[in-house]
């Protein structure tokens, strides 16, 4: 990245850009260059939040915990070098270096969702690498919020296979202090208590007289659904509060604690502060005032099919990799489980009540994560800004890089060839396995990825297409995120 953006001029792009209220001195200049490309597009709105608040009213399209977070760090883990840096130094480095903890910790976490719910470790493994070198991996490290909402979705998924339904409640509900799209894992958790209601009711009669009457059951799953949908939406409701009393109470004097080149900005750029002279923003007076959708509307034109456009042809480009393997995901598993699906996964299986479960992608418990990613695919083709389709599914769903796994498992002789345990979670170390899963001869390496690339003249055509999409968008990422150009 800081030999990208040495190598290549910024490019001028009309997107958000403060200015800086104070001199950077020399260890200010070294940050910048070496991590001043992590800090372009949306990137500026997070550190801006983190160093100033919610001062202008497109600011509120950004959830507050990440930035709450990267301040965090910076007042306190670096508080030490504030002699050295400024504050907007100190913030670029500790959105960093948490980007970074929150990737390797993302990673772990969907290889244990993996293991528990695909039950083959190998494959696995194989997604959590190919998470590592994610096609939106820029945005996993550049001062951005899908870093650490996919550890904590990856993490809240992983808690409630686990049967610990409070504690994935907990982690959904901070998810959805970071993104908006954390809403929507409130499925999770309604699939999840609803599942286990009607395979309670599918059970064998003699079982029936030990259960509690049925309206106790049922009033037990609505009460704990209540109040699991209700934590996971209260972050997304104190934000709307909050923007609510920030911009449409009007306040005696407050534009006048805002530096001078900011409200400069604001008139050049026609950004919205808070509520100056009792004169109010549009949504203020609405019955359900939401500022988010607000935004989305007013400031980036987000709605049903508006990005269908000539113009916006190379951005869909952009998207259909990641819009062709989403779609063909969905497709291999409706294919491969159709009773599976059109009973919703509310049937109980031969398989199951012989004790003998599917394992890997086309195994029933893949079902709410294939629906899951379908919904977001559907949703931001149609509604969004297309070209984000890949940022948006890297970070939120496991998904794009189970089925990714899936294919090269399938399809690739090198790794078909290592053994026939994908069927079940063997009994052992996941050092011996790792050890196994690489061993090809003197020296080879034990990541599957690097035996792949290292035989990359061998390989099949799929496995060639699926390896080129991660690498080439990673690779592609940096040099054009990081020199302000367009990107995902």
């Amino acid at each position: 990245q800081a030999l990208f953006n040495l190598l290549i001029p910024d490019h001028a792009a009309d997107a958000f850009c403060p200015p800086r209220l104070s001199e950077p001195g020399l260890w200010d200049l070294l940050v910048e260059r070496l991590l001043g490309g992590l800090s372009h597009w949306d990137a500026e709105h997070f550190l801006f939040i983190a160093e100033r608040g919610y001062l202008y009213e497109h600011n509120c399209a950004f959830f507050p915990l990440y930035p709450l977070s990267v301040r965090a760090v910076a007042e306190g883990a670096l508080w030490p070098l504030q002699r050295l840096l400024r504050l907007r130094s100190r913030l670029l480095l500790s959105a960093v270096l948490l980007n970074s903890l929150f990737s390797v910790l993302a990673a772990a976490a969907l290889y244990k969702l993996g293991c528990v719910v695909l039950q083959c470790r190998r494959v696995a493994f194989l997604a959590a690498v190919l998470f590592s070198v994610s096609p939106a991996n820029v945005f996993m490290a550049a001062a951005y919020s899908e870093s650490m909402f996919a550890f904590l979705a990856f993490s809240a998924m992983w808690q409630l296979e686990k049967g610990q339904s409070w504690l994935s409640g907990l982690l959904f509900s901070l998810a959805s202090g970071v993104r908006a799209n954390g809403l929507v894992n409130a499925g999770f958790f309604l699939y999840s208590r609803g599942k286990c209601f009607a395979l309670q009711l599918q059970v064998g009669s003699g079982l029936v007289r030990r259960r509690p009457p049925l309206w106790k059951q049922l009033l037990s799953l609505a009460s704990s659904a209540v109040l699991v949908c209700a934590g996971i939406f209260l972050p997304f409701a104190l934000f709307q509060y909050y923007a609510y009393v920030r911009f449409c109470s009007p306040g005696t004097g407050r534009e006048q604690t805002v530096p001078r080149p900011l409200l400069q900005l604001a008139l050049d750029k026609g950004y919205r502060l808070a509520a100056v002279n009792g004169v109010k923003p549009p949504w203020c007076s609405q019955r359900f005032p939401v500022v988010y959708s607000y935004i989305q509307d007013a400031y980036w034109n987000v709605g049903l099919l508006r990005y269908f456009e000539l113009r916006q042809i190379p951005n869909f480009l952009l998207a259909l990799p990641v819009t062709l393997l989403g779609s063909w995901a969905a497709w291999t598993y409706v294919t491969a489980n159709p009773r599976h699906c059109l009973t919703l996964g509310l049937a109980r299986r031969k398989s199951e009540e012989e004790g003998k479960p599917r394992a890997g992608f086309c195994c029933p418990a893949v079902f709410v994560y294939v629906v899951h990613a379908t919904v977001l695919l559907a949703f931001g083709f149609f509604c969004m800004h297309v070209q984000v389709l890949t940022r948006f599914l890297g970070s939120s769903s496991p998904i794009l890089y189970w089925f990714s796994a899936h294919l090269l498992h399938e399809h690739e002789p090198f790794l078909r060839s290592e053994g026939t345990d994908n069927q079940t979670v063997a009994p052992r170390s996941e050092k011996s396995l790792l050890g196994k899963s690489g061993s090809c001869g003197k020296g080879a390496s034990a990541n599957p990825v690097v035996r792949l690339l290292l035989n990359c003249t061998l390989i099949t055509p799929l496995s060639k297409c699926v390896l080129g999409f991660f690498l080439a968008y990673w690779l592609l990422g940096l040099v054009l995120h990081c020199n302000c150009l367009p990107w995902t």
